[in-house]
């Protein structure tokens, strides 16, 4: 059994102590480190999450019977002590620690807790398995990376609720146990115990309740919320996660995007030293596609998509006929000189790389030294071959890699074989940040698995005012206010001003294919309150994580959440989800059926 504080406080963290203080007597409290048994002297490396001191038990300061309790200590015991500190001198100062001139030497320590061998490093040079790693997080998390990032993570928020504060917003906390309203991701379902067959839902975003904080007066509005979706899971989501979220009244675009750019600056400077240039740049949705193939464009590289359709109309290759045909465009990217760069077989895997984005493959061409190199020459006269370098800027030492499909197609393949020629070439600067809104998106894109209209937000973003008539007529080609802040190719936050008329709001929900029954049992209590007098207001989303991971530069937001889901959204600490009694499900009123694992 470890020994008890009785009345020991720490007088600071391992990092606090300066020069200035050498001689004063101190208190620290942490973890060992690291130990080293010199016979007469013991050194150990306190850590706690500031870093590293160096404290020396030395057998003529303490007695026979502490020298021997400090044998004792080994790696991952919690330690007190207390004693003088000093100044380290000569080959005994180490630079590679933030303390390295400085040490304490005990006069008296206490053993908090001893520690078993730790199945995993709790050092930065940790090399086990993220499954393993997650299943001790606790143990994970003294690594001092980890420690550093959630510290990061927490000043970000730290940050955001005073830059908004300052700004007028109000912190309100919204419901987690809400109504269901599946339009968009899934939900999850609580059961409710006093309502038998009701289930509540846990919040995709806090959404419906900010438009109706607007319309009940609090003008500016924040939350640092936990949002929850359950969906299939990539590398970079979680089925619970973070948003700041906020909301604006009496605003347009405009004025949300330049509260926020006022944010964005203050916290790259307070938390990275970089000095964010405002206002920031702007790209329609259309153009992000069309240059970058892309609407969360990474503009730290040039390398952008051409459109070739021009230069090949009236070409007889078929797979440039067919694209046309299916109402698609013929679009390549070139690697400037990059002839050198690639082997045949390189350029294969690049063609199987593309098809995972639903391409039918890639057509390149390379020119190099001793002239052209293409499979699909033969297929094209000299002055479509001409027609395509005028169009494209391909030159001799460069490749070009085109792609033949309807426009999603292409936008899609290119826009990802554009970071990955990015990543081969090393053209992606180190230190380099770019952030840049995306705006007038579409209103709504075709479900082919619904066989309908599905907004591409959601379905409270507003259209621009002029597409309002196109809703009957033209769906499709309507544009919504809405806009996303990008960094670096990844989408931190997207907003939009809202719908905050009821007849408007009522006619979305007819164009997505909800029936009047439909959007009255799901969206009732929004329909009815729109009625009561709503202004203009609108607002913005940040994802917490992948900020918190860009400003890190980690490359997994599971690197700055502290428990955080596998793939699968199972928690390898807590083994969760799981089973629960019987009992539980009978006072739930829920019948688990068997089914096949």
């Amino acid at each position: 059994m470890g020994e008890f504080l009785n009345g020991w406080k720490r007088t600071c963290y391992c990092t606090e102590p300066k020069k200035s203080d050498v001689g004063k007597e101190i208190t620290l409290m942490g973890w060992t480190n690291v130990r080293r048994d010199l016979g007469a002297l013991i050194f150990v490396q306190l850590r706690d999450r500031s870093g590293l001191m160096q404290i020396v038990f030395d057998s003529n300061v303490l007695s026979k019977a502490d020298f021997e309790k400090a044998s004792s200590i080994r790696s991952e015991f919690v330690l007190a002590v207390r004693g003088t500190l000093a100044l380290r001198t000569g080959n005994m100062v180490n630079p590679n620690m933030e303390t390295g001139e400085l040490e304490v030497i005990v006069k008296e320590f206490k053993i908090l807790s001893d520690a078993e061998t730790p199945p995993i490093d709790t050092s930065d040079n940790c090399n086990a398995s993220e499954l393993l790693r997650l299943k001790y997080r606790y143990l994970d998390l003294r690594r001092p990376c980890m420690q550093k990032n959630l510290i990061m993570r927490s000043r970000i928020a730290h940050i955001a609720r005073e830059y908004f504060h300052e700004n007028g917003f109000i912190d309100i906390e919204t419901p987690v146990l809400t109504k269901s309203t599946p339009e968009g991701a899934r939900d999850y379902l609580v059961p409710s115990r006093v309502h038998p067959g009701s289930f509540y839902a846990l919040p995709q975003s806090p959404q419906l309740f900010k438009q109706l904080l607007m319309l009940s007066g609090f003008d500016r509005y924040i939350q640092i919320a936990r949002c929850f979706r359950d969906e299939d899971l990539r590398a970079d989501r979680q089925p619970d996660f973070t948003q700041i979220d906020l909301e604006m009244s009496f605003v347009e675009e405009d004025d949300v995007m330049n509260v926020n750019e006022g944010f964005l600056k203050r916290l790259f400077k307070e938390t990275l030293d970089y000095d964010v240039q405002l206002p920031l740049p702007r790209i329609k949705w259309i153009d992000a596609m069309n240059r970058y193939g892309s609407d969360k464009p990474d503009t730290r590289f040039d390398m952008e998509l051409k459109d070739l359709s021009e230069a090949v109309k009236n070409s007889g290759f078929s797979v440039f006929q067919n694209a046309f045909a299916a109402g698609g465009s013929v679009r390549g990217i070139v690697a400037k000189g990059a002839t050198k760069e690639f082997s045949r077989k390189e350029i294969d895997a690049l063609g199987e790389f593309v098809k995972t984005y639903r391409a039918k493959g890639l057509a390149w061409m390379n020119w190099k030294e001793e002239g052209l190199q293409s499979p699909i020459a033969k297929f094209l006269s000299e002055d479509e071959i001409h027609a395509i370098s005028e169009a494209a800027d391909f030159r001799q030492g460069d490749v070009l890699f085109i792609v033949a499909d309807k426009n999603d197609v292409v936008w899609q393949a290119l826009g990802a074989l554009r970071l990955k020629l990015a990543d081969k070439l090393h053209l992606i600067p180190e230190g380099k940040y770019n952030l840049l809104w995306v705006t007038e998106f579409p209103q709504l894109e075709w479900s082919e698995e619904e066989n309908r209209f599905v907004a591409m937000h959601h379905p409270f973003t507003s259209p621009m005012d002029e597409d309002i008539p196109l809703l009957d007529t033209n769906p499709g080609a309507v544009r919504a206010k809405a806009y996303d802040i990008v960094l670096n190719g990844n989408e931190i936050g997207g907003g939009s001003i809202r719908i905050h008329s009821s007849e408007l709001q009522s006619k979305m929900f007819e164009v997505i294919g909800l029936t009047k029954e439909q959007a009255e049992a799901r969206f009732k209590f929004l329909l009815e309150a729109l009625k009561y007098g709503t202004p203009p207001h609108g607002g913005l989303a940040y994802g917490l994580d992948r900020l918190a991971m860009l400003i890190c530069g980690t490359a997994s937001i599971r690197d700055v959440i502290a428990f955080p889901k596998v793939q699968n959204a199972s928690c390898p600490l807590t083994n969760a989800p799981d089973p629960v009694d019987e009992k539980q499900l009978r006072e739930l009123h829920i019948a688990v059926t068997d089914f096949e694992k």
